[in-house]
């Protein structure tokens, strides 16, 4: 058995049933051309405090400093958000376990660029370690636009249905899911849901992601070759990558007609 199945199989066998954990990163983005001239309100004092600077008087009761996690400042890379953010969650997916990465924040805050950024490091390290076992990689996508679920790896429009499964828990019936050639095939397929997914301008942002997006990666492999089992088992886990649409006021977008009704539905 070489060093990858030694490692498949105790993975396997050390699948079990765990605490839940949620693990809370920041990243402050540097300062962007309309903001040119400005001061940022924020600053990282630390690997795990962020202080709000701020003298705005309806602000002078909050508190000045806040701990997370991690906090990542402007002059650091997608990369080392990654490695030391999101790295040991998303790859919990090769032993079993399944896992979520949220991206929230307000308008323009760089959710998108993080979080595509994530998935593309994400997927390149499954691949180091899945040619080293049998694995199968398949990858679906959705979005989430004034409350109708869209496959965005389909250029039909048609709202697709959410069901429940006994066994699956919620499912979306029809669901395109592709099972992934090489690190390219997803960069395409990642380049057709950017270009499918609902985008329109605002006060804040020219190309303001207007719904919720869900990339998920669904790793499928047999372990009777590891175990030596008289039936084949298959283990299979998921870790999806959510972008979700601009946290944003009204007043702050001047928001009206159908960016004001994508607003309430987002919100």
């Amino acid at each position: 058995m070489g060093a990858g199945e030694e490692d498949a199989a105790a993975a396997w066998e050390k699948v079990e049933a765990k605490e839940e954990r949620i693990m809370v990163s920041v990243r402050v983005r540097p300062l962007n051309g309309r903001e040119s001239g400005d001061s940022s309100d924020w600053e990282c004092i630390s690997p795990t405090t962020v202080m709000f600077r701020s003298t705005v008087p309806d602000r002078a009761m909050f508190p000045t400093a806040y701990t997370y996690d991690r906090v990542f400042g402007p002059n650091c890379s997608t990369r080392q958000v990654y490695e030391e953010g999101a790295k040991e969650v998303s790859l919990s997916v090769v032993s079993g376990i399944n896992s979520s990465i949220f991206a929230y924040g307000q308008t323009s805050s760089g959710k998108t660029y993080t979080m595509t950024g994530i998935t593309e490091y994400n997927v390149m390290d499954i691949y180091d370690y899945i040619e080293k076992v049998e694995f199968v990689l398949k990858f679906s996508a959705i979005e989430i636009y004034n409350e109708a679920v869209r496959d965005l790896l389909s250029h039909d429009t048609t709202p697709l249905r959410l069901l429940d499964d006994p066994e699956k828990g919620t499912t979306v019936e029809k669901l395109t899911e592709e099972t992934l050639r090489d690190k390219d095939h997803l960069r395409d397929l990642l380049g057709m849901c950017e270009a499918q997914r609902e985008i329109g301008e605002t006060a804040l942002n020219e190309e303001s992601s207007r719904s919720h997006q869900i990339l998920r990666l669904t790793i499928e492999s047999s372990v009777k070759q590891y175990l030596g089992r008289s039936k084949s088992s298959t283990l299979v886990s998921c870790v999806n990558f959510v972008d979700l649409a601009e946290s944003e006021r009204a007043s702050q977008t001047a928001s009206a007609g159908m960016r004001l009704k994508e607003g309430s539905h987002m919100n």
